[in-house]
């Protein structure tokens, strides 16, 4: 175990990358609080977490509403006392739709989760680690192969995803002076259930339909282990893990 006695947030904790990541970061000596829109599914991430049971901690949260993340990191200082590591993780997107048929329900619907969220969550997690007695901490914004390359159809999804890449760097600079790094760890085709889909074929950006290959989610949760475990000097700014055959390098 590389972080005995420190303390993390995860986001979108009770499923897929946020799940995986969560039961990752208790096997490496992490106290967890798992912060998702879902009691229940909170309540599943902590059944699996075992023997690390004891140092997790569930807080249901809605990342668009000011006062519900006020409410969260005010649970996890008065639980832990302080906040070590944030996966920024929560997400949501809708289906794939031309950019000339998409509506603003829709547009808004990804942006007030994946801009809106991350911002009021980063926005609390680095006061926190601001303010804290020893100051500093680590924040892991989770960005996409979207972040530098967009799939048919995805316009509100890729447009928040590069948005993320601007927050990641400017939270780097602006927190260089409390000891705040933060870095963004872009996945491709991790195998959770909302990437179940693609076995049955996507769009491509040549008209067609195909399946696509995907890799297991502990290469995810294993990288940000990493990334979390780095001395405080150190910062994986980007890491890009992928499945290897997925169509991103090159033309597909």
């Amino acid at each position: 175990m590389n972080s005995p006695n420190k303390v993390a947030l995860v986001t979108g904790a009770g499923s897929g990358v946020g799940r995986a990541t969560s039961l990752a970061l208790l096997a490496d000596g992490f106290s967890v609080v798992l912060a998702g829109r879902r009691r229940d599914a909170l309540d599943e991430t902590m059944a699996l977490a075992g023997g690390g049971l004891a140092h997790a901690f569930a807080v249901p949260v809605d990342v668009t509403d000011p006062v519900s993340v006020a409410n969260l990191f005010a649970a996890t200082r008065e639980k832990f006392g302080r906040l070590d590591l944030l996966f920024n993780n929560a997400g949501g997107n809708v289906p794939s739709t031309n950019f000339g048929d998409l509506t603003w329900e829709q547009w808004r619907s990804v942006v007030d989760v994946n801009l809106n969220g991350a911002f009021l969550v980063a926005n609390a997690a680095f006061r926190m680690m601001r303010d804290q007695t020893p100051q500093g901490g680590r924040i892991i914004n989770n960005g996409s192969i979207s972040a530098h390359a967009p799939r048919p159809g995805s316009a509100p999804y890729t447009a928040t995803k590069h948005a993320i890449t601007g927050l990641t760097r400017t939270i780097a600079l602006d927190g260089r002076r409390y000891d705040i790094a933060c870095g963004q760890i872009n996945i491709g085709n991790a195998a959770t259930p909302l990437t179940a889909r693609m076995a049955g074929g996507v769009p491509q950006a040549d008209g067609t339909l195909k399946p696509e290959p995907t890799m297991d989610v502990d290469n995810v949760s294993r990288t940000i282990v990493y990334m979390a475990g780095l001395k405080q000097d150190a910062n994986a700014l980007f890491v890009t893990v992928m499945a290897t055959k997925m169509p991103f390098v090159g033309r597909g």
